[in-house]
């Protein structure tokens, strides 16, 4: 007979003690047992029947139990749940007949027995085999295990209204930059300036040739809101460290995604130089690669001269000018700027940091004169390796969504980096309960004065929704992205035919002069609303971007968080719309959630409104129906 019971078990000493007290053989007869007592005592302290009757009644129970009941046999299609089931109400059935019949003259004493145990007493179940646990249960959320400097960022408050540091709270830059910031119309530091410029001086206070204490710095890790002053955090420490040098050479090398970030980075770099020595290049194939030498070495009758001090460029091009231009060489670079590291780490593919840091070691061959701080590749670590000084190179990566994927940070080979956050901190692997600012978001951080809007409509009324929101916003610069190069142009010659709006079209379609020419126009207010592929949603600072509309729904959260930072920048408001089809809503919202991201205002456009902009619409859409042919058959011809 095969008896089981699905509790938990009352603990090991009972457990024991059961064991003892029962042999191998006869564990389910005397579980029987047990449980027809214990229905007789409940029976009994509801009815107190006559002892007579109670002996009668053992003495008839002891008689059935020496008959044993016939196996049965189970059906293979039943469930495990419905055979406990049916086997439970067949014990309930056996101890009702039980307790009509009577009990044994051993049942008292057995009884007894187990009425010293206090399990017993309590009424908790026979220890014995223990089946179920069927019930569904919710699966933890996994924590990552994730390094120490990333568990434990240095956070940084992230409103840069109330949070502002005055700029004599910060002795350590030098009065010749105070006084160009001031000049600027700059009398405070952002949270985040006012973290990182004292952390990196720090590392320079002995001169950018040795490090302080003649130890390698550390490299900083920076994740911030856009908008939230992060160029100016790595321009004015690197050029108060070199501010000094006396022979020209790349020092600083800064590399980021696209051309017009490069460019609005080497702008501001050249206006905190201005009343240096030192030099600025910009590399990014906007010019030839001739032209482009020229600005970088020039050809002597002993070598070559280096012209070039801080040189900002595209991963591409540098790797043409490391590969094709004679003299030009990295090996006194003493700091590595990545701007937008996430997209950075992306683009690896293109092995253009480990040809970068290849570039920075002294290749094998003479001795130079001037070798006594050059860098070499890490050997053993030995007594002599380690006294000999060298040139550190320090890396400084900066991004409004940087990822922490350790294996993804890998591929940077940081030196015990520091990371600064305004961010929330993850769980490490020994403390599990780290809190954070007050003012701590979820997986990344918005600027303060963004509001988040979603509008839902069909697929047709999209064109009609970007229009009424422009038009009756009534914004000087309104900012709208697409997914793709088609919908953008065909999105552009639709606002164009509708009129009432000076609209402009951002993308690959044109050279970068004419985009410098448009970004231009566009900060000028001669342009009202530009419509762009996703080559402005990063590190593009236009002034005065009122409005942000998302025409296609960003796939990645990352985008959202790069395409809505276009606008609310350096303490100002502004606002975000996205465009969602019905099927899009569910998904993009969860999206949102799940990374902490601010909730999203629902935001419905009356079909009053847009019906008397259906006429002149209906007038564009042929209008772009002509338009679209002409331009195919120019291709075909």
């Amino acid at each position: 007979m095969a008896l089981f019971h699905v509790a938990r078990y009352p603990g090991p000493g009972a457990a024991e003690a059961w064991a003892a007290e029962v042999g191998a053989g006869g564990r389910a007869r005397v579980l029987l047992e047990r449980l027809q007592c214990r229905a007789r005592e409940r029976q009994q302290q509801q009815r107190e029947p006559a002892p007579v009757q109670a002996d009668a009644r053992c003495a008839e129970a002891a008689g059935r139990r020496r008959r044993r009941r016939p196996r049965r046999r189970r059906r293979a299609s039943r469930s495990p749940d419905a055979r406990l089931t049916k086997r439970h109400r067949e014990l309930g059935e056996g101890a009702d007949e039980s307790e009509d019949a009577g009990t044994s003259e051993a049942a008292p004493e057995q009884r007894s027995a187990h009425a010293e145990s206090p399990q017993q007493e309590a009424g908790c179940p026979s220890p014995g085999p223990v089946l179920g646990g069927f019930a569904r249960r919710k699966t933890p959320k996994v924590q990552p295990f994730l390094p120490a400097w990333l568990a434990k960022p240095s956070i940084v408050r992230k409103n840069v209204i109330e949070d502002l540091v005055p700029i004599e709270n910060i002795p350590e830059v030098h009065p010749d930059l105070q006084k160009q910031l001031r000049a600027h119309g700059i009398s405070a530091y952002f949270p985040v300036q006012a973290a990182v410029i004292p952390a990196l001086l720090e590392s320079v206070a002995s001169g950018f040739l040795v490090s302080r204490g003649g130890y390698q710095p550390s490299d900083l890790c920076v994740s911030a809101p856009t908008g939230s002053g992060k160029t100016l955090a790595f321009v004015i420490p690197v050029v108060q460290a070199l501010m000094h040098r006396v022979v020209c050479q790349v020092r600083a090398l800064v590399v980021l995604p696209t051309k017009e970030l490069a460019q609005q980075v080497s702008k501001v770099f050249n206006v905190y130089t201005d009343a240096t020595p030192l030099r600025v290049a910009l590399v990014t194939g906007q010019k030839s690669l001739a032209k482009e030498q020229e600005s970088l070495v020039q050809k002597t009758t002993d070598g070559y001269r280096c012209l070039a001090d801080i040189v900002v460029a595209t991963p591409g091009r540098l790797v043409d000018h490391i590969d094709q231009t004679p003299g030009f060489n990295l090996q006194q670079l003493r700091f590595l700027v990545v701007d937008e590291a996430d997209r950075m780490i992306d683009s690896m593919h293109q092995s253009w940091l480990p040809r970068v840091v290849a570039a920075a070691f002294h290749s094998e061959g003479p001795a130079d004169p001037c070798a006594l701080l050059q860098r070499r590749q890490p050997q053993a670590v030995t007594a002599a390796s380690t006294c000999r000084p060298q040139m550190p190179l320090q890396k400084l990566l900066f991004s409004a969504t940087l990822t922490q994927n350790p294996e993804k940070l890998q591929r940077l080979g940081l030196y015990q980096p520091r990371l600064f956050s305004t961010g929330l901190m993850h769980r490490g692997p020994q403390d599990r309960d780290v809190e954070t600012d007050g003012d701590s978001g979820g997986k990344y951080t918005f600027p303060m004065g963004l509001t988040h809007h979603y509008v839902p409509c069909s697929l047709s009324s999209k064109p009609l929704a970007v229009l009424h929101l422009v038009l009756r916003t009534s914004v000087s610069r309104a900012l709208c992205f697409t997914n793709s190069r088609e919908h953008s142009h065909r999105l552009f010659l639709l606002a164009q035919a509708f009129g009432g709006v000076n609209v402009a079209e951002f993308s690959s379609r044109y050279g970068p002069g004419q985009r410098r020419k448009i970004l231009k126009h566009f900060e000028q207010g001669k342009i009202q609303l530009l419509i762009s592929t996703d080559a402005t949603a990063r590190g593009i600072d236009v002034q005065g971007v009122e409005l942000v509309i998302n025409y296609d729904a960003p796939q990645y959260l990352r985008t959202y968080v790069h395409r809505v930072g276009r606008t609310a920048r350096a303490g100002r408001t502004g606002q975000a719309f996205t465009l969602l089809l019905k099927v899009q809503e569910r998904r993009f919202l969860r999206m949102l959630a799940e990374a902490g991201a601010p909730e999203l205002l629902r935001h419905e456009i009356p079909s009053e409104l847009l019906q008397p902009m259906v006429p002149q619409y209906e007038e564009a859409l042929s209008q772009l129906e002509k338009t679209i042919k002409e331009e195919q058959k120019q291709k075909v011809a």
